[in-house]
């Protein structure tokens, strides 16, 4: 499912920042990107809503996710929604971006909102609304991973009963020494491996929280 080292000040230009240089030049022209972004997202959710008859409720746009996902989408009937992104792979893939990544998440709440919690994350519904959108339904991003593949963290690929997760390596040597993590939405314990209904939308580390930690 979008860090800080993308909006990072150069150290060599850092004299230059506030009067309207390089860093400047670059925090403006991410500032603009990201706006677009917010305002397609808004867009498309307005659109797959209309189309539906449903309204989805708003949502929180962030550019703070990591690693290699491009973009995510959480969801919840206590709220908040939220839609985070990746600021790294956008910068350097930002018409892709909007045409794809942006409603790759957004069909994701719309899904939520007019079939309910239980669909397969990438199934029919959610490959319709793609297709209503003129996008085509593919689960994973091409995007060259070069610029953040040094920074990402190692993740396993776990399953609960509705959805697909990915575990930090911290949290899968905790598995590994007989600890146990539960899914926030349907509340069963993960398992390794990719969810069988089809893989799963992958979420991070904190979808998820420690058997010692359920109320």
């Amino acid at each position: 499912m979008h860090p800080a080292d993308a909006m990072r000040v150069d150290r060599n230009h850092s004299a230059q920042g506030s009067g309207g240089g390089p860093v400047a030049a670059r925090t403006r022209d991410e500032a603009a990107l990201q706006a677009r972004v917010v305002a397609h997202t808004r867009a498309l959710l307005a659109q797959g809503g209309h189309w539906l008859g449903i309204s989805p409720p708003e949502a929180q746009i962030r550019f703070d996710l990591r690693g290699r996902a491009a973009g995510q989408a959480r969801f919840s009937p206590r709220g908040p929604w939220v839609v985070r992104y990746n600021p790294v792979l956008l910068g350097a893939n930002a018409e892709d971006f909007l045409a794809t990544t942006v409603p790759h998440e957004v069909a994701h709440l719309v899904a939520y909102v007019r079939h309910g919690a239980r669909i397969r994350p990438h199934g029919p519904q959610w490959r319709a609304i793609m297709q209503f959108f003129g996008v085509a339904p593919e689960r994973c991003h091409r995007y060259d991973l070069s610029a953040v593949r040094g920074r990402a963290l190692q993740e396993f690929d776990y399953h609960c009963n509705c959805r697909g997760h990915r575990l930090s390596s911290i949290r899968h040597n905790r598995v590994l020494a007989g600890g146990s993590y539960i899914c926030r939405r349907c509340a069963t314990a993960l398992r390794p491996g990719l969810h069988p209904g089809g893989g799963g939308h992958l979420r991070p580390d904190e979808e998820v929280l420690s058997a010692n930690e359920r109320k």
